[in-house]
């Protein structure tokens, strides 16, 4: 019984410290919090595209709240990959359900590497080819920054070429 009282005033103990902050005494501010973005505008991946075309990804820039705050070098990529006949197939795929569309393609934008000034606008371009078949192709996007990064996806719709 004695053991338990002594256990439970040692953890209310520590559980003071630490809400204390066991510390000197002095705050430390805050760091700000940087600069993120995400893929894309609604619009984007809303238009139905045809071959020949280019998909423009209108990357989402939320400004960071540290303005001395170094920018981290960011890498956005994006690309489609398809066709699938319909949106359950291409999900299938990408899960690994099933396997991929024979005679799937990949239509790659070039990596932008945003300098996180103001007011910048990053955007990716994917060229569709001339002779893509219509069907659904699922968007893959990623940001990419220090070892580390982020992706999704989305789906897109290529109809046949008028």
């Amino acid at each position: 019984m004695l053991m338990k009282a002594c256990r439970l005033v040692v953890v209310a103990c520590l559980a003071l410290l630490v809400a204390s902050g066991c510390g000197s005494g002095r705050s430390t501010p805050a760091a700000g919090t940087p600069t993120t973005y995400t893929c894309c505008d609604g619009e984007d991946v809303d238009t139905v595209y045809q071959p020949g075309q280019d998909m423009t990804v209108n990357w989402i820039v939320r400004p960071g709240t540290d303005p001395a705050a170094k920018p981290a070098q960011v890498e956005l990529t994006a690309r489609l990959t398809g066709p699938y006949g319909d949106v359950s197939g291409l999900k299938s795929a990408a899960g690994g359900t099933t396997r991929p569309a024979s005679g799937e393609v990949t239509f790659e934008a070039q990596p932008v590497r945003p300098s996180g000034a103001a007011g910048e606008r990053p955007v990716s371009v994917i060229p569709i080819a001339e002779d893509a078949l219509p069907g659904y192709y699922n968007l893959i996007f990623g940001v990419h920054e220090g070892g580390g990064g982020v992706s999704g996806a989305s789906v897109v719709r290529v109809a046949p070429k008028a």
